[in-house]
């Protein structure tokens, strides 16, 4: 869960070392994780990865069976930790196994329908006006000065405003509730426990679930629209969720309803601005809209790997795949898989049957894509539309250090100050 505290292992060269995901945690391979990627993939697309002691994902097919067959049932429990001698972690665990996202059915089952009924299509397209509005905010904030940073000023505040309308919380906390989930995000997307940073993560975890105990309690006594409502007045005969239930869900969907958004924005307009063609063809022709953010998903992945167990002894790939095992899933490396998508390092905002991985598979479908789809294409056409000349400001770029959840620290740019 988290990084290692010393990087030094992560320089291992492909002539010093056999390939392996952990080359993730090389700055430089975590700028451009994509060459790592092919190597895996045409070494072997099964690969048992010594360095992180699982088996390694990386070709099309493979990856969407183990999502589609796989064990997400993968959180050691507070008392599992415990015993491992992590005993500082029990209150992150404690959280995490009471959510969704790794949990297998009946149980994920039951959260996913309950929660799924705020992020349906047709009730999310229904924000598609107000989604504009705040976008249109955001860039009047910036507009006359001809630059901003992209993530602090737009990718971030975007999809945090909007989703904690959509929980039913003041949209007045949105800062607070995006650097709660930043710091949440540690626990979805690395390998290993880092020392250097559980005391941060702790302290945002105790305090995002005071915040959001508060929320559940003035709902009860002052109900207002909203998933946390949604789940609290959830029923399946008699049973309800508990209340612990509630507060680990609506901390997981608003992790994931913000952490994936602001990637997606983020990493979609690097993309664009350096390829200026593509750029322009977004900018010219709106009729692209749908399909553009599509292959900006795939060709920029938000959500790059996931771990999954193997639910029992299988074949997979040719390989014996041993009951429990730890399988980690790269739906980036999927999704530039050449056996499924003709020249994938190409990005063609029109490519045909794009049926990528980057909000996953089956049952573990990000319940949350139609309305994260809409927040890309509301931020894309904004962003173009309204930032003449929008391109990059001089300096280098920074990576989250975020191994599994893809995206910039900050993207500063530069644009005509005339915006529109």
């Amino acid at each position: 869960m988290g990084e290692v505290a010393d990087g030094s292992s992560a320089a291992f060269s492909a002539a010093e070392a056999p390939p392996s995901l952990y080359r993730l945690l090389d700055p430089e391979v975590l700028a451009d994780p994509y060459p790592l990627y092919r190597t895996l993939r045409e070494h072997d697309p099964v690969m048992w990865d010594p360095f992180l002691h699982s088996w390694v994902v990386t070709s099309y097919r493979e990856v969407v069976s183990v999502l589609h067959r796989f064990s997400a049932d993968r959180t050691p429990t507070p008392e599992q930790l415990k015993a491992m001698g992590l005993k500082a972690l029990e209150p992150i665990a404690a959280v995490m196994v009471r959510q969704m996202l790794f949990m297998d059915a009946p149980a994920h089952t039951r959260l996913r329908g309950l929660c799924s009924h705020a992020f349906t299509s047709r009730r999310v397209d229904h924000l598609r006006p107000h989604i504009q509005n705040i976008a249109d905010g955001l860039i009047d904030a910036v507009a006359a000065q001809g630059r901003m940073d992209v993530i602090a000023d737009f990718a971030a505040p975007l999809p945090a405003i909007v989703t904690a309308e959509l929980m039913g919380l003041p949209t007045s906390d949105h800062v607070q509730l995006k650097a709660w989930s930043a710091d949440f995000a540690e626990m979805l997307g690395n390998f290993q426990h880092n020392p250097d940073r559980i005391a941060r993560v702790l302290k945002s975890l105790e305090e995002m679930t005071g915040y959001f105990r508060a929320a559940v309690r003035e709902q009860q006594r002052q109900p207002r629209r909203g998933l946390i409502r949604l789940l609290l007045e959830a029923c399946e005969g008699d049973a309800r969720l508990s209340e612990e239930e509630v507060i680990a869900n609506v901390i997981v969907t608003m992790v994931g309803g913000q952490e994936t958004t602001t990637n997606l924005i983020g990493n979609g307009l690097l993309t664009l601005v350096r390829n200026p063609r593509a750029l322009a063809q977004l900018r010219d022709d709106p009729t692209i809209l749908e399909s553009g953010v599509e292959e900006l998903l795939r060709y920029e992945s938000p959500s790059q790997h996931t771990a999954r167990l193997a639910p029992e002894d299988t074949e997979l790939g040719g390989k014996h795949i041993a009951k429990r095992d730890a399988v980690i899933a790269v739906m980036a490396a999927a999704n530039r898989d050449p056996a499924r998508f003709p020249d994938p390092d190409r990005l063609d905002l029109v490519r045909p049957n794009n049926r990528h991985v980057a909000f996953g598979w089956a049952a573990h479908f990000c319940f949350g894509a139609p309305l994260a789809r809409i927040e890309g294409q509301v931020a894309f056409s904004t962003l173009l539309r309204r930032l003449p000349r929008l391109r990059l400001a001089p300096g280098s770029l920074q990576w989250r250090q975020n191994l599994g959840l893809r995206g910039l620290v900050s993207l500063p740019v530069v644009f005509d100050g005339r915006a529109s």
